[in-house]
């Protein structure tokens, strides 16, 4: 029994269970789980990379539009912008032009056919007042905005209203002597300004109305109408004889049509109130005041009635003179009619020289007897 005894304190024996098995370490199982969560985390990664390019393709995409519509947008606003700028100096002109028919080429015209028995003062200050107008329409035209398209046609503009201006200036300068004693000469040579109105309606219907509406058709609009602007009513004011007939209130005379016998009349006297004035160099002093009325005996020395009879006066005082005029509608063989003409604003206290002028008819070659100088001191 000692034997055994010393024998199993000698050997010891430690039984496990069968069961128990031996379990891995956790720092042994690491790597198979770090090797798990690595892969997974690269997936993620990659996935939210790949939304990320997404999302910036898109924004890049949405960018590219605006940018797109933005520029058509800037382009549309530009073009409008430009056709409105159009559209504008074609209404400006179409003003300017039909101002130029209706407030100054009707009246002018108007002013020289009813010039016969008024006061050529009166008839030549209205047309100058016309000349006004025309230049201030020039300058208007001168003044507009003009788009770059429309530069040809603002060119043309001006040199169609400047003519007007031209024209004007020389009939205003002339009027008096073709309301006066020299009317063929200035019925020539108003002719002749007739010819600058004439160029201007050329440069208007030929230049500018095209011109602009090239303009227009190029810059894309459309619906716009450019008004033509005449200045001359008709090519009769070309010829002298028609200004003269026109002026005077006289038809024109052809050949053959003047009556035979002899043509004229003659100047037999003047007063102004009670006083008989007396030829020059006889100095005549009348009272009155400084808006006289002449009255002038006119007889017709010929063997046949002659009809618009103008009788011209003129005062000229200090370097300043005062015109008027009256028309006789008719007047007999060998009858004497007495014409009154006022004339209003002469000097008083100087000494003026009136001239009294029977202008000639059709047929009339003596013409001494038709005219009168009076020296004549006016007083209150």
């Amino acid at each position: 029994m000692s034997f055994f005894d010393d024998e199993d304190e000698e050997q010891p024996t430690t039984v496990r269970p069968a069961h128990t098995q031996q379990q891995p370490s956790p720092r042994a199982a690491a790597p198979r789980t770090s090797g798990s969560r690595g892969a997974g985390s690269s997936a993620v990664s990659s996935a939210d990379h790949h939304a990320m390019m997404v999302r910036r393709r898109i924004a890049a995409g949405v960018g590219v539009v605006l940018l797109i519509v933005i520029v058509l947008l800037v382009n549309g606003c530009l073009k409008r912008g430009k056709q409105q700028a159009l559209e504008s100096y074609n209404q400006s002109v179409n003003q300017i032009g039909q101002s130029s028919e209706t407030q100054t080429a009707r009246p002018l015209f108007t002013t020289l056919s009813g010039a016969s028995g008024k006061s050529a003062l009166d008839v030549e200050v209205q047309i100058d007042q016309l000349r006004r107008q025309a230049q201030e329409l020039a300058e208007r035209a001168k003044g507009l905005s003009v788009p770059s398209q429309m530069t040809s046609a603002q060119r043309n503009l001006l040199s169609a209203l400047n003519l007007r201006v031209e024209g004007l200036s020389k009939v205003a300068g002339q009027v008096r002597e073709a309301l006066g004693g020299q009317a063929q000469q200035a019925a020539t040579k108003i002719a002749g300004a007739m010819e600058a109105f004439l160029a201007s309606d050329i440069l208007y219907s030929q230049r500018v109305v095209p011109l602009i509406q090239e303009a227009l058709t190029a810059g894309g609009v459309s619906g716009q109408s450019t008004s033509q602007s005449r200045f001359l009513p008709n090519l009769g004011w070309l010829t002298p004889s028609t200004v003269q007939a026109r002026i005077s209130g006289q038809s024109a005379s052809t050949s053959g049509a003047i009556a035979p016998g002899t043509h004229g009349h003659s100047l037999k006297g003047v007063s102004v109130g009670t006083t008989t004035l007396e030829s020059s160099p006889t100095i005549n002093h009348v009272s009155g005041g400084s808006n006289p009325t002449f009255t002038v005996m006119v007889e017709n020395a010929g063997s046949n009635p002659e009809t618009n009879v103008k009788v011209d006066v003129s005062v000229t005082t200090e370097g300043k003179t005062l015109y008027a005029s009256h028309t006789i509608n008719k007047t007999e063989p060998g009858s004497t009619s007495n014409v009154d003409i006022p004339v209003n604003g002469v000097t008083l206290g100087a000494a003026s020289r009136v001239t009294i002028n029977i202008e000639k008819v059709p047929g009339e070659s003596e013409l001494s007897n038709n005219k009168g100088t009076y020296i004549v001191i006016f007083g209150k």
